[in-house]
């Protein structure tokens, strides 16, 4: 059994199943003998959007070839996972509904490999911040039994054999679970959340409540991301809620001439210093 989980949530772009295995990598190196005592859960979701994106990409890119042509297959294979999720999620095959039973299936394995229950930290790319915030808000609000309009926590229930891959229903311990009961550390990297609520009236925009006491949440952006944002000045608790620093994504690494001075650091966090000391930190804190 371990000590800790990991779970990863990747961003926006063309992204592949293995997304998270340097990052693995560099935090094995940091933390020697304990990181056999951490669980590594990856949630992947770009596989329900990027077949029609590539399939789009390709025509448009035979017939209609641009100077900046890598920036534009970025922004089609990012901006188009962002609409894809949010259009039409109220609907219970939702593209939002298919990346929430990806998170949850992911939180069910890691309560398996914790022995039923223990601490788990979040690390999520840029996106992938908003994806799981949603969860989190989405599950909050179905157990302050309040209902959730969107998502799987509409009806959990329907989306068990999916979640556990078996017939049996969810148990009470293991749905509170699933609703990030555990969840002790969040970093989010290059976090656009702020897309998605500035058009809301102040009123609405709420982020979720810590859901263990002592819970951490840690925001890392560079200013020169353009897609990645601080999130306290959103107010209306963010600000008492999460820690925002500042960083240069990219830093000091051979990759820096290409990234870390401009947009393209979006790309750069988990490779970083700047992100792999306090992840590794957090961790460590469960590992005594």
């Amino acid at each position: 059994m371990s000590k800790v989980a990991l779970v990863t949530v990747h961003g926006m772009g063309e992204t592949h199943v293995g997304y998270a295995s340097d990052l693995f990598d560099r935090l094995a190196r940091r933390l020697g003998a304990r990181w056999i005592d951490v669980s590594t859960h990856s949630v992947y979701y770009q596989d329900i959007l990027q077949g029609n994106e590539a399939e789009v990409w390709r025509r448009v890119d035979d017939q209609a070839k641009v100077r900046y042509d890598n920036l534009r297959k970025f922004l089609l294979f990012g901006f188009a996972d962002a609409a894809g999720l949010e259009n039409g999620k109220e609907q219970p095959d939702s593209v939002y509904v298919d990346a929430q039973v990806k998170i949850a299936s992911m939180l069910y394995d890691a309560r398996r490999q914790l022995g039923g229950s223990g601490p788990v930290v979040v690390i999520s790319q840029s996106l992938g911040c908003q994806v799981f915030s949603s969860y989190l808000y989405d599950a909050q609000k179905a157990a302050s039994g309040h209902f959730a309009s969107v998502g799987i926590w509409r009806d959990i229930d329907e989306y068990a054999a999916r979640i556990k891959q078996s017939d049996q229903q969810l148990s009470a311990d293991e749905k509170a679970f699933l609703q990030g009961g555990t969840v002790q550390a969040w970093i989010t990297t290059g976090c656009n959340i702020p897309m998605f609520v500035a058009a809301h009236k102040q009123m609405s925009i709420k982020p979720i409540d810590p859901p263990t006491p002592n819970f951490k949440w840690l925001n890392l952006y560079d200013p020169d991301d353009i897609l990645g944002w601080p999130l306290r000045p959103l107010g209306n608790g963010y600000e008492t809620l999460v820690e925002d620093r500042a960083m240069d994504a990219g830093e000091g690494a051979v990759e820096w001439i290409l990234k870390s001075w401009n947009p393209m650091s979006h790309t750069a966090y988990w490779s970083d210093k700047d992100v792999l000391n306090p992840l590794a930190q957090m961790l460590m804190q469960f590992l005594a």
